[in-house]
């Protein structure tokens, strides 16, 4: 299927040098912001409960942070943005941000085993 799209200049530029690899991001692009079926999380240890549990590679691909982690983090970011973030907040915005590492990276290779069984 040939699908026609307007987008700004920069994001053209991005998407053509994906090349082929253009419908595989999109693929998983639409995965990742589809909200059916999402599994929340809120910390590292409900992290570590799931993927000891070893889900399959769509439970995986479900998982999202819960809205108020999202909030959260957000809020984080932007005072370290404006430098405003105490040592405790620095702490708690790693532990966020590792989190976020371990779930794509578990994302990735879920994605990874999904393209090797079709």
């Amino acid at each position: 299927m040939q699908v026609t799209l307007k987008v700004p200049d920069r994001i053209g530029e991005k998407l053509q040098q994906l090349g082929d690899r253009l419908p595989e991001v999109l693929d998983r692009a639409i995965e990742e912001l589809t909200p059916a079926d999402t599994i929340s999380y809120q910390d590292e240890i409900q992290i570590v409960e799931l993927l000891a549990s070893q889900p399959s590679p769509e439970e995986i691909l479900a998982i999202r942070p819960t809205p108020e982690l999202q909030a959260r983090t957000s809020e984080l970011l932007d005072r370290n943005k404006s430098g405003m973030l105490s040592q405790t907040e620095e702490v708690e915005l790693d532990r966020y941000l590792l989190l976020e590492h371990w779930v794509r990276l578990a994302k990735a290779h879920a994605y990874g085993r999904l393209q090797t069984v079709a």
